[in-house]
């Protein structure tokens, strides 16, 4: 009688098909896999099966899931220094990615009371609020807003709409030169439209960065908040 004993475990051949079909680049860092029912299709086994075979992708850090989105390639996270001088496109590209941002909204409306104090102006003065979404070599992994003083800043909101580039943007509005005056880093959750937009589940783990950059004499030109996605970034601090 044959012995069956050595098989290999289905769920383990699946893992091995799995592993080299990423090794081939059928799929690229970010992408998502095929759904569980659809891999059970392709294998011929049931769901449980599927997810334990991906269960040791993940172990070996090959594959990440995410809570009711499912499995995906994982991407090598992108490092992005803050330090004196942060600039989005440099950041991304020094780092070997295609930076692209894409504008979700931009208007102007009145500051609150915590932005003016930040911004250095009243509550209730004018600013220019532009919401927007990061992406890395296509891969969303952060969104933001950046608010600009329109009584310092005339012009800004029109260079935005013209320019996703917030440098670019500055230089049209006058200031050929800006630094980071003070960087804030928080742990939260991702909302459900932050999790929409950066193809996470609501709840999953962001990092917040709420910053203040000035022009050369020291005035406030910029509040920004960003929520970078937390598998996909590494934020080094640079003095």
């Amino acid at each position: 009688m044959r012995n069956i004993s050595n098989k290999t475990p289905i769920w383990k051949a699946i893992a091995a098909v799995l592993r080299s079909d990423l090794a081939e680049r059928r799929y690229n860092p970010g992408d998502r896999l095929p759904t569980e029912a659809a891999l059970a299709d392709r294998f011929g086994v049931n769901r449980h099966t599927v997810r334990h075979g991906i269960s040791v992708l993940v172990e070996e850090g090959l594959v990440r899931t995410r809570r009711g989105a499912g499995a995906f390639v994982a991407a090598s996270p992108t490092d992005y220094p803050i330090g004196n001088r942060v600039r989005f496109h440099e950041n991304l590209i020094a780092a070997g990615r295609r930076p692209e941002k894409r504008v979700l909204a931009l208007d102007e409306r009145t500051a609150t009371a915590g932005e003016a104090q930040a911004l250095q102006i009243e509550a209730g003065d004018p600013v220019c609020a532009y919401h927007g979404l990061s992406l890395a070599d296509g891969q969303p992994i952060a969104v933001f807003e950046s608010l600009f003083p329109l009584a310092r800043l005339l012009g800004i909101t029109a260079a935005l709409k013209d320019t996703s580039s917030v440098t670019q943007a500055l230089s049209v509005a006058g200031i050929d030169d800006y630094t980071r005056a003070s960087t804030r880093l928080t742990a939260v959750r991702a909302t459900a439209t932050q999790a929409l937009h950066l193809q996470l589940a609501e709840g999953d783990p962001l990092l917040r960065s709420t910053s203040v950059n000035i022009d050369e004499s020291s005035q406030p030109l910029e509040y920004g908040r960003t929520w970078f996605a937390g598998d996909r970034m590494t934020l080094t601090l640079e003095t």
